[in-house]
């Protein structure tokens, strides 16, 4: 899981190794806190967490670290459909090792064959075919698979469902609107009129927080 892995260059350091820097263990738990709280919903929170952990990584002065938290970033907004070009990288672009370059072609759908070899197993199983995706352990990996397969237009209907069940198994209320939306609009297009509906009537339970449909007043 390329996240982990990320998450892990930030926190190196154990057993009879030199105390952690107060910069790594911060920049680790905001990181953290910031993904949990995007994935919920949660924009304010998100945006303090991750400000947070770019200043504490910007203490370093290494553009490289920086640019391993901006594609930690990116890669919860593909597993929520926010996909695309990740904009806060690209300044960093310059002086990302050839691993951080491919992740985030990979994420915005554009990694070469040569580039997918870079990738994390996981990922690289995925970009070869979006089958292996079910096969992906990690939720938030396999939603951001999924999500770098509709970057690249190799989506299928299958893939969509597996999305979906993800999030809503973790309760994450971002990526699982997101994916249950595209799905109802596909429904809707192939005049899946029931189906269509069924998937409105969950996305109205989670905009609603579960609050009471308001009832018809009685004569």
């Amino acid at each position: 899981m390329f996240l982990a892995v990320l998450l892990a260059a930030l926190l190196t350091a154990c057993g009879s190794r030199p105390p952690v820097p107060d910069w790594q263990m911060s920049a680790h738990g905001a990181a953290e806190r910031a993904t949990a709280a995007y994935l919920a919903g949660e924009d304010r929170v998100a945006q303090q967490e991750w400000a947070r952990a770019r200043a504490e990584v910007a203490r370093t002065g290494r553009p490289g670290l920086l640019a391993r938290v901006e594609l930690m970033r990116c890669a919860a907004q593909a597993a929520s459909l926010e996909g695309g070009a990740c904009l806060a990288f690209e300044p960093l672009r310059p002086d990302a090792a050839p691993p951080e370059l491919a992740y985030a072609d990979y994420l915005a759908g554009r990694a070469t064959p040569a580039q997918a070899a870079l990738l994390p197993p996981a990922q690289r199983a995925a970009a070869a075919s979006v089958d292996a995706i079910d096969a992906i352990t990690d939720p938030l990996a396999r939603l951001v698979a999924a999500g770098a397969a509709m970057q690249s237009g190799r989506a299928t209907p299958q893939l969509l469902v597996l999305a979906s069940d993800t999030a809503a198994a973790q309760g994450w209320r971002r990526p699982l609107l997101a994916w249950l939306l595209l799905r109802a609009q596909r429904a809707q297009a192939a005049g899946d009129a029931a189906l269509a509906d069924a998937l409105q009537r969950r996305i109205a339970i989670i905009e609603s927080g579960g609050a009471p449909a308001a009832q018809a007043p009685k004569n």
